[in-house]
């Protein structure tokens, strides 16, 4: 498969290197208007008419990564809200959406559904080019209903992208230390984990502010889902005109956090594992949802010395190792903690508003609770005595 792939550079964590493009070039700009009165047409009673009568999207015009993730990010959404934006959801994507959608998510290797990285990695500017990627300087690019409630759920998460790039980018030094027997350095590595967590938690903290459970759940969640596990399209979602689907129904996962690589990418370098059921199924599946270059991260890390067994060997030894690990263990745990209690509060706890938005079914089609849970549980278990 012919992939395009993105600059990866670890030292700016899993967000690009370079801002987001805003706007593809003019072969495209009814696709980019429709997009950016995304909001009006969901208002009105004509939404997948006017979708169905945009010219072709002309997928041949574009040649840059950027390029691409801008074209999917585009494709994504309005291919999410032509199946969620009417009275009831369409199990049919016609083919003025669906061969394009296909054509730029196999060049990008992923699926032709909406997930993390069009919903928050690339879905971002700067309002202030001299100042970094921090809340109070980043607005979304692309919104669905709008509003402060959904701005502020997106930009959440990219904050969190943006404080973890201390971490991500101390990933493959820690390794390094390990192979080298450098425990200085290793601490260093550890130290620096930690203190990005505590970072990350406190922008998870400040969800409340300006996200409501209320307005999340009816208005915000709704788009997000999708069709793998929903009951509302129980047999998934046929893309018309896409030859390689064969006229089969696709069921492909919602947009969720467990496809940001943050996480999983600490679970492994500090090697907290899950248990081998259908959990840890779901967490590989994620992956085919990352960008091909944070997938290659995790098999790297992977594939790398197994730090935990390295600072087990000194937990008798070197005590400021051994806490340094554990604070990283502490933060990861601590981090699903408070996701969990989010979860709770803005999905679990509201009144079902039907079968397309379940209150006990994530938008990644997961029984999330008690999957949530289990992964809170797990990650406290890899912590180390001395």
């Amino acid at each position: 498969m012919t992939t395009t792939k993105a600059p990866f550079d670890s030292a700016t964590g899993f967000l690009p290197i370079n801002d987001p493009l805003t706007a593809l070039r003019e072969p495209f700009i009814d696709w980019e208007q429709t997009a950016q009165q995304l909001p009006k047409w969901l208002l009105s009673d004509h939404l997948r008419d006017q979708l169905e009568q945009l010219p072709p999207f002309p997928v041949d015009k574009l040649s840059h990564p950027a390029e691409f993730e801008r074209a999917m990010l585009i494709l994504s959404f309005l291919g999410h809200a032509y199946v969620w934006g009417a009275s009831s959801p369409s199990a049919h994507l016609p083919a003025r959406l669906a061969v394009p959608w296909y054509q730029v998510a196999h060049q990008l290797d992923r699926p032709p559904v909406l997930s993390y990285a069009s919903y928050a990695l690339y879905n971002w500017r700067r309002l202030d080019r001299m100042r970094p990627v921090e809340l109070g300087n980043i607005a979304l690019l692309q919104n669905f209903w709008g509003g402060v409630d959904e701005e502020w759920f997106i930009l959440i998460h990219i904050d969190i992208e943006a404080r973890a790039k201390p971490a991500i980018a101390a990933l493959r030094p820690a390794l390094a230390a390990v192979a080298n027997n450098n425990t200085e350095q290793l601490l260093h590595n550890l130290t620096c984990i930690q203190l990005a967590l505590q970072e990350i938690y406190k922008t998870l903290q400040r969800m409340p502010e300006f996200c409501s459970p209320l307005i999340y759940y009816q208005r915000v969640r709704p788009f997000i889902h999708g069709w793998n596990n929903n009951p509302s399209l129980p047999d998934g979602l046929y893309y018309e005109g896409v030859d390689a689907y064969q006229n089969r129904a696709q069921q492909f996962r919602g947009e969720t956090g467990a496809q940001s690589t943050i996480i999983p990418a600490l679970d492994t370098l500090l090697g907290i594992e899950h248990e081998d059921d259908p959990l840890k199924a779901y967490l590989l599946e994620m992956r085919n949802y990352m960008p091909t270059q944070h997938r290659n991260l995790l098999t790297q890390l992977a594939a790398g010395p197994r730090l935990r067994d390295y600072i087990l060997k000194q937990r008798h030894t070197n005590a400021a190792l051994v806490d340094a690990y554990n604070g990283c263990v502490l933060g990861v745990e601590r981090f699903r903690a408070l996701h969990l209690q989010y979860a709770d509060q803005y999905i679990h706890q509201q009144s079902q508003s039907g079968d397309a938005n379940p209150t006990t079914i994530g938008t990644g089609g997961t029984p999330f609770m008690r999957y949530l849970d289990k992964h809170k549980r797990e990650s406290k278990q890899f912590l180390i005595g001395q």
